[in-house]
């Protein structure tokens, strides 16, 4: 949907006239699974937004339009509030942060509409935090810090929401720029931007399956780590998180821990290690070195930490064996949703075509298939 038509849509419903902002969904090229570990990490923003229209109000109303959902919520500010398990806990759960920051928040009408797809792993959830606080947060500021901003929406998020996620999905929402990948320390929050070649695109292949247990399992392996980390400051107690274990520690400390909770420490320790080197192959333009570190990176995920699925599984051979592909892995929390493949520029188009061929006689089922650019991070448009 356009601007106009989305500020069309805001009129007729609202009678207002509206400002409009806008943030990306993210793709993560390598570092999985290790932002909440205070690790590194490297996403991308995708040419895919979430906008959300907004206008004061008179009195302390707030109303929640969603046109993906077609639904609204309305709701008073002086309410207590409490989650309901439903899409509006990511815009629910901004407003009540920014209202504990001391905030004075006027009503508002909010029209949201989006683009980023809806469980694929690609962070929705972050592009409608990071839109709306954009959004309530410059009626009050000229200026906005986007990490201080960050912070906020992984807050509503692990607080309010109940998702216990890293800093990631909002950093890169808030952070991104084209054409560039982003390189975070999620201890420091300090990054630097990576160019990628445009002789290399970004295609992103939806799995088209969320498995149901993702949600509890994801916590699940964020108490895992946590575990391994109490054990291991036993004997390391300078240890603070899994960021501060090196593999040799961790291969010297393997008998005190359980073997499970050694390959999901064991995952987190080396996917740091290569998000290090992936950061200097690329610097040096060097893809076919990239590729192999994406392909031990899903090794590590599917093996260590078990969060891939038959579907990706499959996703990721097809992709390996078709021409000018550099690499490819899962992204996101795992259980479904997409891959990321990094693929030659003038092959994207076919293998794009081959792909969801190739994987529809496999499972049955048709994917979605995303040639996109690095975008730039949330941003104020009209």
């Amino acid at each position: 949907m356009d601007i106009e038509t989305l500020k069309r849509d805001f009129r007729e419903h609202y009678r207002q006239e509206p400002q409009i902002f806008r943030a990306p969904g993210r793709v993560n090229l390598i570092g999985e699974h290790t932002d909440y570990n205070e690790g590194f990490v490297m996403p991308a923003a995708i040419d895919f937004y979430t906008s959300a229209a907004i206008a004061p109000r008179a009195d302390t109303k707030v109303n929640v339009r969603s046109l993906s959902f077609n639904e609204t919520v309305s709701f008073d500010l002086s309410d207590k509030l409490q989650p309901k398990h439903k899409w509006f806990d990511y815009v629910v759960g901004v407003i009540d942060q920014i209202k504990r920051s001391a905030e004075r928040l006027p009503g508002v009408d909010i029209l949201i509409q989006g683009d980023v797809p809806i469980g694929a792993g690609l962070s929705s959830s972050a592009a409608i935090e990071v839109a709306v606080a954009f959004a309530l947060l410059s009626a009050q500021h000229e200026m906005i810090d986007k990490v201080q901003l960050a912070l906020l929406c992984q807050k509503a998020e692990n607080e309010f929401v109940g998702m216990r996620c890293g800093i990631m999905d909002q950093f890169i929402s808030c952070n991104g720029q084209r054409d560039h990948a982003l390189m975070l320390d999620c201890r420091s929050l300090q990054f630097k931007l990576l160019p990628l070649v445009s002789s290399a695109r970004i295609v992103i292949c939806n799995t088209m399956v969320k498995h149901e247990h993702a949600s509890g399992e994801y916590n699940q392996r964020r108490a895992a780590c946590e575990e391994g980390v109490r054990v291991l400051q036993r004997y390391l107690p300078a240890v603070r998180s899994l960021r501060d274990v090196s593999p040799e520690q961790l291969e010297h400390h393997r008998d005190k821990l359980t073997p499970v909770i050694y390959r999901r420490c064991r995952h987190v320790v080396t996917e740091n290690a290569r998000v290090e080197t992936a950061a200097e192959v690329l610097q040096k333009n060097d893809l076919r070195a990239f590729g192999e570190l994406m392909a031990e990176s899903h090794r590590s995920l599917r093996d260590d930490y078990e969060v891939s699925c038959r579907e990706l599984d499959v996703m990721v051979e097809i992709a390996i064996a078709q021409s000018g592909v550099y690499g490819s892995r899962m992204t996101g929390g795992g259980f479904g949703g997409c891959t990321i493949n990094l693929v030659a520029s003038e092959q994207a188009e076919v293998f794009r075509k081959r792909l969801a061929s190739e994987y529809e006689k496999a499972t049955g089922l048709t994917p979605d298939v995303y040639i996109t650019p690095a975008a730039d991070g949330a941003s104020r448009v009209a």
